[in-house]
């Protein structure tokens, strides 16, 4: 390394190292200064309070200090605060008072790796016999003073008016801001719509630029409550690129913002660090990014066109020598996680001493006792050991949830040192650090690559900056392409994002509100929800917008009069054409599809496909037919000529298919074993290539009947055409000067309407669809109306009742009509994967059916997809979406493992990883337990029972999320 490049990286390491006295200070007040500012201002009598803040040998915040006064002053408190401002004290202070008045306080979570995290915490605190843990998987002490709980759970029993509930003072809401989470959100409305009025609500929630508006609703449905929000980090944060050395410049970690910068108040648009923006264009002009970190020459690999930043091994490197770890990684992929931990191994880095590398072999294993030894192998444990004894570790969803937990420790004792980690790690679990790394800005959300959002970016990055550990965190971004310093500068600089409900009434939740309210009183709840008080502020500005649209369809309506006749009336008819035709092209469309489906219901085994466009273009053989999606018809399983089993949907065929002819294809074919497939490969390319083994198709059966529209003979286009020749503005001379005006006219009419229809939508929308539910409940019974027409629950209704799962209705459908009745434990287990599984991929070939396509358990499994399709039908009848689609992806694996196979033999053939494995089995697990607890028949309860004792064993048992 050059002199020159030696000292530019050395300032640059002694700039990180600076002290916070050289950075730009901030001129608010110190901590001393503002609580003695507080303690003036203070009106209230507080010796709660005062008696509480003795337990800290540090002066409280004063928003801690203002949140809880008001508290312990008999208000509600709604705090907002950036990751790591220690929101949870308020959440603490509510349970000492809790204590201090004789009530209960409930700490509820939204997972239950943070309720085991809290529960440990507060045990710490008051000791074990004041403290209690509900999870659905723990219960300990439940009827303790402070009882740490999933919000699940605490919705749970409000519905079941649980006795637990007596003497509840204070319930603290940790992390609020989940209720806008899609899939569960709904929980936290749910409990502070119900929470019994004397109940004093301590919701604790990140940074959100709508805290008042989420404010004025909790009064609204809560009654007094207070809203405290602090935008300032306990820790400030430097933002900050890792860039790949070129030419010249030696890389490395330069700071996002121009020196002249306040990164703890960036302001509007701060100005980008002109070094980093020079580094950037550099690598943008250059074809060759040779470099620090490997960059190979023209003949390497590396070639590449535009920038390309550091390896992550290199990237940790750099963070080890600039004294920034622990760090964070984040990677928005599992498999990219394991493999960076891979990456760091290979290239021999070490981040412990010898004596922690010890002290984390004794951890781990000791976590790990109860696993049995032939799983070891399986789970991948000793590579794992590795790679946690040089403090590496990954983090993620896919792993073993006692590998997830075991990390959580080893990080927070500050003994792994980084941490590759996929979002969810962000969600409330206590693993700061002092820094946290971005891979990229963009994220795979389910169906495509996004962007991140400024609060998710936020989210991400709040981690970093140990409270009472670190003067100053920082966030680095590695250099990638496509990667915008303007924009990232917005990102970062944006701390606030809006919070949305998404709340939406279901089978169960109408059932209990119909049970315990009756309907009218039921509807008024719901509508009380956020999502209702949102959308009724939303209608105020809608509103406003339609009467601006009136104004201007005035003035439009006077400059296209004309002298001959009613102008509007003329463009009406002209707009009616329009959609005729349009409506005509439809129906021409539709009869395509039509016929497509049609085709596709026509496939046999071995036919082979030539597909002309899209993802599965090219050449295929059908290897399964697939069962009928029902409107899209069925998605048969292709075997490709590049050897790639695909599943082929209606979308992937818009632009048709042909057959070519058919293989045989031996009866034991298996598309799972490589061998086979590979097999089966080459015998499609030699009959492409020769027609070896190719039988031609006698006639095409495949072509359905043809039906098109014509424009040329539709009587009603006709009438319209005529209508229009026949008006007298179609004489007039200036009628296309009319017509400009018009045009815009149309338009904006067009526009006003779907206005006018979001409006009238959104008025009482949640109430609607409330309604909506309920004449579906009707329909099955589970509801139905007395001769003064209010709603009662049925018997089958209270069943439903108690079932919480995804699918409610569908469980509570197969319960009632008896469809498990006759299962053995094993075929239970499988059986309900069906309505709990929802499969990471949508191309995966249906699996083996234990007992085969005529068993118990395949005649059991089509009568529940019968019952599914009979159920959406309904569903599609009354407007309302609530049944998921089913996935049979874990039936084979559930089945195995409930008859006592090994984890190797479970996974062996299933697409899953061990971590995977373990949560669907709890959901399954949860959802046996609610079967057992309303089946109607005995039999039936004692098989969901002996399917519990079964799973929970192995990985299953010892894993505690």
């Amino acid at each position: 390394m050059s002199p020159k490049r030696s000292r530019v990286r050395e300032q640059k390491r002694a700039a990180l190292r600076t002290s916070p006295s050289s950075r730009p200070q901030s001129t608010e007040p110190s901590p001393a200064e503002r609580y003695a500012a507080f303690k003036e201002r203070a009106t209230l009598h507080t010796p709660h309070l005062e008696a509480f803040e003795a337990n800290f040998d540090f002066p409280l915040d004063p928003f801690q200090l203002e949140a809880c006064a008001a508290l312990e002053g008999g208000s509600s408190v709604l705090v907002a605060a950036p990751t790591g401002a220690g929101k949870t004290i308020v959440g603490e202070f509510a349970t000492h008072l809790a204590l201090a008045t004789g009530k209960k306080a409930f700490y509820t979570t939204p997972i239950k790796a943070l309720s085991n995290q809290k529960y440990n915490d507060l045990v710490r605190r008051y000791g074990a016999d004041s403290v209690g843990l509900l999870t659905g998987d723990s219960t300990i002490n439940g009827e303790a003073s402070i009882v740490v709980m999933t919000t699940e759970v605490l919705r749970n029993m409000i519905y079941a008016q649980s006795s637990t509930l007596d003497t509840l003072g204070y319930v603290v809401m940790d992390e609020v801001h989940y209720l806008a989470d899609r899939f569960r959100g709904a929980v936290w409305e749910e409990v502070i719509i119900h929470l019994d009025q004397s109940v004093r609500l301590v919701s604790l929630s990140a940074t959100v630029s709508n805290a008042e508006e989420f404010g004025d609703w909790l009064e609204a449905v809560r009654g007094d409550t207070k809203v405290i929000v602090s935008e300032r980090r306990p820790v400030p944060l430097w933002q900050h690129v890792i860039v790949q050395g070129r030419g010249d410049h030696p890389g490395g970690i330069l700071d996002l913002y121009a020196h002249t910068v306040d990164p703890t108040d960036p302001g509007v648009n701060p100005p980008i660090n002109p070094d980093l923006l020079n580094v950037m264009r550099r690598g943008s002009d250059s074809l060759h990014n040779r470099g620090s970190w490997g960059g190979r020459g023209k003949h390497g690999s590396s070639q590449r066109t535009g920038r390309r930043g550091p390896p992550r091994f290199a990237v940790i490197k750099e963070l080890e020598e600039a004294n920034l770890l622990p760090a964070i990684y984040f990677i928005f992929s599992r498999a990219g996680c394991d493999a960076a931990v891979a990456q760091c191994l290979a290239t021999g880095i070490s981040l412990t001493t010898e004596q922690e590398a010890e002290q984390i072999r004794i951890i781990a294993e000791s976590r790990c006792t109860n696993v049995p030894a032939e799983d070891l192998n399986v789970l991948g444990f000793w590579s794992w050991i590795e790679g946690l004894t040089r403090g590496i570790a990954a983090h993620h969803a896919g792993m073993l949830p006692l590998f997830k937990e075991t990390v959580e420790e080893l990080f927070s004792r500050g003994l792994i040192k980084a941490v590759f980690a996929t979002e969810t790690l962000a969600l409330g679990i206590n693993m700061p650090a002092r820094t946290v790394v971005m891979e990229k800005l963009v994220k795979w959300d389910g169906t495509s690559h996004v962007d991140l959002t400024p609060g998710e970016y936020t989210q991400l990055t709040g981690r970093a900056g140990r409270r009472g550990i670190d003067v100053e965190g920082h966030a680095v971004v590695v250099d990638h392409p496509g990667l915008d310093p303007v924009a990232l500068s917005g990102l970062a600089s944006k701390r606030l994002y809006p919070l949305k409900s998404s709340f939406k009434p279901t089978y169960n939740m109408a059932i209990n509100l119909v049970d315990g309210y009756g309907q009218k009183q039921a509807r008024e709840i719901l509508e009380s929800s956020f999502a209702q008080f949102q959308a009724d502020r939303g209608v105020v500005g809608l509103a406003r917008a339609a009467s601006a649209n009136r104004e201007a369809l005035e003035g439009y309506e006077q400059a296209m009069q004309c002298e001959l006749g009613d102008f509007p009336s003329y463009m009406q008819l002209r707009r009616k054409i329009s959609e005729r035709e349009r409506k005509l092209a439809g129906e021409n469309k539709n009869a395509a599809r039509t016929e497509l489906i049609y085709r596709l219901t026509k496939l046999r085994r071995g036919d082979v496909v030539e597909v002309s466009s899209g993802r599965s273009a090219g050449y295929a053989v059908v290897v399964d037919r697939g069962k009928d999606t029902g409107a899209d018809g069925p998605r048969p399983a292709v075997l490709t000529e590049q050897g790639k089993v695909r599943m082929v949907s209606l979308a992937d065929l818009h632009g048709g298919f042909e057959v070519i002819g058919s293989l045989r294809i031996g009866q034991q074919f298996n598309p799972r074993k490589p061998a086979e497939r590979k097999d089966l490969t080459a015998k499609l390319r030699a009959a492409l290539r020769n027609g070896d083994g190719l039988t031609p198709v006698p006639d095409n059966p495949y072509s359905g009947p043809k039906r098109r529209s014509s424009s040329a003979d539709d009587i009603v286009l006709q009438e319209l055409r005529r209508d229009l020749r026949e008006h007298p503005c179609h004489a007039c001379p200036d009628r296309e000067a009319h017509a400009r005006w018009g045009e815009r006219w149309t338009k904006l009419m067009r526009e006003q309407e779907t206005l006018l229809h979001k409006i009238n939508n959104r008025t009482g929308s949640i109430g609607k669809t409330f309604d909506r539910i309920c004449k579906v409940l009707l329909e099955l019974e589970y509801l139905h109306r007395d001769e003064h027409g209010d709603l009662h629950v049925t018997e089958p209704g209270h069943a439903l009742s108690r079932i919480y799962a995804e699918n409610d209705l569908l469980v509570a459908r197969c319960i009632e009509k008896g469809l498990w009745d006759e299962l053995e434990a094993p075929q239970l287990a499988a059986a309900v994967s069906l309505v709990v599984y929802q499969s990471r991929r949508d191309d995966e070939p249906d699996p083996r059916i234990p007992g085969g396509p005529q068993g118990k358990l395949a005649r059991v499994l089509d009568e529940m997809i019968r019952e599914w399709s009979r159920l959406t039908d309904l569903e599609d009848a009354y407007k309302v979406k609530e049944t998921g689609d089913l996935d049979t992806g874990l039936i084979e694996a559930v089945h195995k493992w409930t008859r006592g196979r090994s984890l190797d033999s479970v996974l062996s053939d299933a697409d899953l990883t061990a971590g995977d494995f373990v949560r669907w089995a709890k959901q399954i697990l949860d959802a046996l337990d609610q079967i057992a607890g309303v089946a109607p028949s005995q039999r039936l309860r004692t098989t969901a029972t002996n399917a519990i004792d079964a799973i929970k064993r192995g990985v299953v048992a010892y894993s505690s999320i």
